[in-house]
């Protein structure tokens, strides 16, 4: 039985693994940018930094998860349906990833600048109202009219003292929002950045889904085209076979009627058993044209010899199942009937430069004019077969020789199903 091909269209999505990489390598990629960025600006307290950045990148990942959601929504849809979500959703997820880095920065801010202060030898620190202040140190007055060691004198005495300058005002909520959506909009870019790689990913993945429905659809067809020209074979064979029956029983050879049915019980019991799409050993094919012509011999027991001459080495080439049965019919029809003498068919198989030919001769009358008349459907269908299974790497090439007529066939040589 043969299996039924699924040919509806289906979603295509991008699988899971490679969305999770694509997520995980574009937050891992600005942890260690970010990071490096840090280490060659010397930024302080890096051990404290980084665990933080690593959580922004983690809740960053996790939200760019639900960005990916929002567009999956929306997959079956046009691109430009695909754009406007990925535009609208990114922008909740950057202002959400931008809250998390303020979360998580925010306590360590003040410590950073008190930090970088020290290292300036100043103080920063932050008042009651929330104001970063500076302690700068100011220089005495110098008079330059006094000597030089009273100056120097006075001033180890006395220091002048420093003066505080407002590094930033205490925020505002304007201020922080502001903030926010400055961290923000760097975000939102970065998120549109993993959409555009995540809709090329769709985009190929379509495109090959698209490429493998449209094989399938070529390999249905070709599969109905052959299912059909084989078809064609039987009810032909089919209606002679009869004919030829009914000649024995209407003239009382009733034993040659029965050994006709017996023979083509095993015909069609041998020929039916097989996928008409598919390919046969070309001994088994062999084996279908002596079972049709030991049919015919009970026709023609005096005139109809025949000659298989099969190669044990190409006996398992494959080949498109009954693709000789209208070659051996016509020669039956055309040789043997239309000739009062013996008429030998022979069916040949041989290798000529790694291709397979086969060969269908008949030293019947082999005339052109009467050949014409009848070998127009047989050989339609064997060309039609073979240009549907090989296209142009086989051909078929017919006529009369000196001795009869003949057919031959030039296949690929395959010796595998």
């Amino acid at each position: 039985m043969s299996e039924e091909t699924d040919l509806s269209p289906r979603i295509t999505r991008v699988p899971f693994r490679i969305v999770l990489a694509s997520i995980l390598g574009l937050w891992l990629c600005y942890f260690l940018l970010i990071t490096l960025r840090g280490s060659v600006v010397d930024l302080p307290m890096q051990g404290e930094l980084v665990w933080r950045r690593g959580v922004v990148c983690l809740a960053g990942a996790a939200i760019t998860l639900l960005l990916w959601l929002a567009i999956r929504l929306v997959e079956a849809r046009p691109l430009a349906v695909k754009i406007a979500v990925a535009l609208i959703a990114a922008l909740p997820a950057s202002l959400a990833i931008a809250q998390v880095n303020r979360v998580m920065f925010e306590p360590v801010q003040d410590q950073v600048a008190r930090k970088i202060g020290e290292d300036q030898g100043v103080a920063i620190y932050r008042d009651d109202a929330g104001n970063l202040l500076v302690d700068v140190p100011a220089a005495a007055p110098v008079a330059l009219d006094r000597p030089a060691d009273d100056r120097v004198a006075e001033d180890a005495g006395s220091a002048a003292p420093p003066r505080t300058l407002v590094l930033a005002p205490a925020p505002t909520g304007t201020d922080r929002w502001q903030q926010l959506t400055d961290i923000a909009l760097g975000r939102y870019f970065l998120l549109l950045a993993w959409a555009a790689l995540y809709l090329a990913l769709l985009a190929g993945a379509q495109a090959q889904a698209a490429q493998r429905r449209e094989e399938r659809f070529r390999s249905a067809a070709k599969a109905a085209e052959l299912r059909s020209l084989r078809y064609q074979v039987n009810p032909h064979f089919l209606f002679n076979a009869l004919n030829s029956l009914s000649a024995l029983v209407m003239t009382g050879r009733a034993d040659r009627a029965e050994e006709m049915i017996q023979t083509l019980s095993a015909f069609y019991r041998h020929s039916l058993a097989e996928d008409p799409t598919a390919d046969l050993p070309l001994a088994d094919e062999f084996d279908l044209q002596r079972h049709y012509l030991e049919i015919e011999t009970t026709r023609f027991p005096d005139r109809l010899r025949t000659r298989l001459e099969l190669p044990e080495a190409l006996s398992n080439c494959r080949v498109p199942g009954m693709i000789l049965q209208p070659l051996v019919e016509n020669s039956v029809k055309y040789g043997v009937s239309a000739s009062r003498r013996p008429v030998t068919i022979t069916i040949s198989a041989r290798e000529e430069y790694g291709r397979l030919v086969l060969t269908v001769a008949d030293d019947g009358p082999g005339k052109a004019g009467n050949a014409a008349a009848g070998f127009g459907i047989g050989l339609a269908n064997v060309r039609d077969r073979l240009l549907a299974r090989f296209g142009e790497q086989a051909s078929i090439v017919s006529g009369a020789t000196l001795d009869g007529y003949e057919t031959q066939l030039r296949l690929p040589l395959v010796t595998h199903g």
